[in-house]
């Protein structure tokens, strides 16, 4: 495994752009699970490409913040997996542990307790901190989703939040002599008030500024709204070339790159352009849970078949188990739009095909719940009774599904190049 900063690899990876041409985006890979993590180990052993893991709040904090829903991890125990995975397949290339959407309000629990702005602030810090001693490479700072604002978040109370929590985290880094690490900032929803160019910039020039009269680090990536916009299982969003290459040009102009959010599901076509575009880093998160769920219910759906047929004497019950843990959750309200937002569980779990819907978006979420594992492993038992390999045949959905960004991004071979830059 080879340890480079964050800031140094994107320092060469602008060499290559500008003395060879090779123009790519960085893809920032959500950690769904286990074997999405493996898959994309592999994967990037195989195509020599670097890797961004991009955790949010939810999926893994510290456990006195309460925890995640991914694997329960918290940061010390979500980065010893990556390490471990990391060993396991023998990489040898670059790979980044990173925060997704960090800061205040991030936790779906704490918006809906409406936190007053102190006591959000004061969470956000503990959670960053945690990161920073876990060994994260990237913070995205974002306190941008204010359950006490209606509609955009002034831009001069986001610059506010934003340098408050850069200067918290590089004085708690100093103090414990930690390695330098990176930054995120800005947010692609549309609260966040950074929905045109002259707002970006606007953004940009006056955090800038701010945080280089405190001496404060620039920040490596500024979120910019591209168009995208991840719902259900498609990007319901209009994507728009002209405005991402402004957004980029922009970014550019003052030594940053542009991260593009919600890249999920986009057809190759606008994917191909990203490169060329100038878009630095897209991040690609709830499609990967969603391929998943989909092997699992394919192979449930196997199984029963094989019990049927005689060859099997008794299945499991993954397909019953994730469509019933996946519904009772209730974390696809967020996903859904319109009326399907508020409606009740017990009209859902009556609705076969509206459950089997919220299947395939959420299943992701019940993962780890123990009925679901046992579930899980009992089929996959079965299954290998019968001279399958369900794991391999999970993970190349998942290689399959990560192979199409790294195809788009031009992500192949980067690694090699970078590190002769270094």
């Amino acid at each position: 495994m080879q340890s480079v900063n964050l800031s140094r690899m994107l320092k060469a990876l602008y060499e290559i752009e500008a003395q060879e041409g090779k123009r790519v985006t960085l893809l920032g890979i959500g950690p769904m699970s286990l074997p999405v993590i493996r898959a994309s180990f592999e994967l990037a052993k195989e195509k020599d490409f670097p890797i961004m893991f991009i955790a949010s709040r939810n999926q893994v904090d510290a456990k006195e913040l309460g925890g995640g829903y991914v694997c329960n991890w918290d940061q010390k125990g979500f980065y010893r997996a990556i390490e471990e995975i990391a060993r396991e397949v023998d990489f040898n290339g670059l790979y980044y542990t990173c925060r997704d959407h960090g800061g205040p309000w991030q936790r779906d629990n704490e918006r809906a307790m409406a936190l007053d702005e102190k006591a959000a602030m004061d969470l956000g810090k503990q959670s960053y901190l945690v990161d920073l001693i876990s060994g994260f490479d990237l913070l995205h700072i974002d306190p941008t989703k204010d359950p006490h604002e209606k509609g955009i978040v002034p831009m001069e109370k986001v610059i506010s939040r934003t340098v408050e929590l850069i200067q918290y985290v590089e004085d708690e880094r100093n103090k414990l002599q930690l390695p330098e690490i990176g930054y995120e900032v800005g947010t692609e929803e549309t609260n966040g008030g950074l929905t045109t160019i002259e707002s970006y910039e606007a953004f940009i020039r006056m955090l800038a500024d701010e945080l280089q009269a405190r001496a404060l680090p620039l920040p490596n990536f500024i979120v910019g709204q591209t168009g995208t916009l991840t719902r259900l299982v498609e990007n319901v969003g209009h994507f728009n070339a002209s405005i991402a290459e402004s957004l980029s040009a922009t970014a550019r102009k003052y030594g940053v790159g542009l991260k593009e959010h919600n890249a999920d599901y986009l057809s190759d076509r606008i994917l191909l352009e990203h490169p060329i575009l100038g878009i630095t880093a897209a991040n690609v998160a709830p499609e990967f849970g969603v391929v998943e769920t989909r092997a699992y219910l394919e192979l449930a759906a196997l199984e029963e078949k094989q019990c049927q047929s005689g060859k099997l004497k008794k299945g499991s019950n993954v397909s019953a188990t994730l469509r019933r843990e996946a519904v009772t959750c209730e974390r696809w309200r967020k996903w859904m739009v319109g009326e399907l937002a508020t409606v009740a569980i017990d009209t859902v779990l009556s609705d076969e095909k509206l459950t089997g819907f919220i299947t395939e978006i959420c299943g992701h979420y019940t993962f780890d719940m123990p009925e679901v594992k046992q579930e899980i492993q009992c089929m996959f038992r079965n299954l290998e009774d019968l001279g399958m390999r369900p794991q391999y045949y999970v993970k190349d959905c998942l290689k399959r599904s990560l192979d199409r960004y790294v195809s788009c991004l031009n992500l192949e071979g980067l690694t090699s190049a970078l590190l002769q830059k270094l």
